[in-house]
């Protein structure tokens, strides 16, 4: 064989295996619902014995109706992810319905785990996601609708009309993980170093104690 076939055929390998770990990995038996109970940590979840398995592990009505966007920020997520629904461990699949109030915003954030893909079910929305050359690629998107936000990148979605809006998600991946940006630097445990975040964001200390002040969580 060539030096040329070989490489060509290195290359197609490599391409193979990047794509089949470019999600969950894929599932080695009919199923394994979840059972976090065992306190056994895998990539995943351990599997319910299949006796013990039943039409209740695979099912969900939590996004029937609209969540309450009574917060600050006029949004709500509802997910529907292996948490909600340990029937999912394995399959690489969860799906989330996000309900925006008139001018809500699902601010900034990342999914670590997952490309997402939304529906508009009512109103309209102005999206975007920023790729890594710092590239915002956005457009207003209405109902019927896709838009697909690429894994790990930021994106957003905000409502700028004047009534209630939704959308449905859907992920590659159990669990997707969300990493909100904001949150995750001005309300950190243990907290980012005041210096750290003025310097990055070129403001004062007392910016960024306002700031952590702002989206402390509420306490009950």
């Amino acid at each position: 064989m060539s030096p040329t076939n070989t490489f060509t055929i290195l290359v197609i390998f490599c391409c193979a295996i990047s794509f089949a770990f470019a999600s969950d990995p894929d599932t080695l038996q009919d199923l394994c619902v979840a059972l976090p109970s065992s306190g056994v940590k895998v990539n995943g979840f351990a599997c319910k014995a299949e006796a013990n398995v039943t039409e209740a592990d695979f099912f969900f009505a939590g996004l029937a109706k609209p969540g309450a966007t009574n917060n600050t920020l006029g949004s709500v997520v509802t997910a529907a992810n292996v948490d909600k629904i340990p029937g999912l461990n394995t399959l690489g699949v969860s799906f989330s319905r996000i309900d925006y109030k008139a001018g809500g915003l699902n601010p900034p954030h990342t999914h670590p785990r997952a490309t997402e893909i939304v529906f508009v079910l009512d109103g309209q929305l102005d999206v975007g996601f920023i790729t890594t050359s710092n590239k915002l690629i956005s457009k207003s998107i209405k109902k019927g609708e896709i838009f697909v936000f690429p894994k790990g990148l930021v994106h957003y979605q905000k409502n700028n009309g004047d009534k209630p809006a939704s959308v449905l998600s859907a992920f590659n991946s159990q669990l997707p993980g969300t990493f909100s940006i904001a949150a995750a630097l001005f309300t950190s445990t243990p907290t980012v170093p005041d210096g750290v975040l003025a310097q990055a964001f070129q403001i004062d200390t007392k910016q960024v104690d306002n700031i952590k002040a702002k989206l402390a969580p509420k306490k009950s």
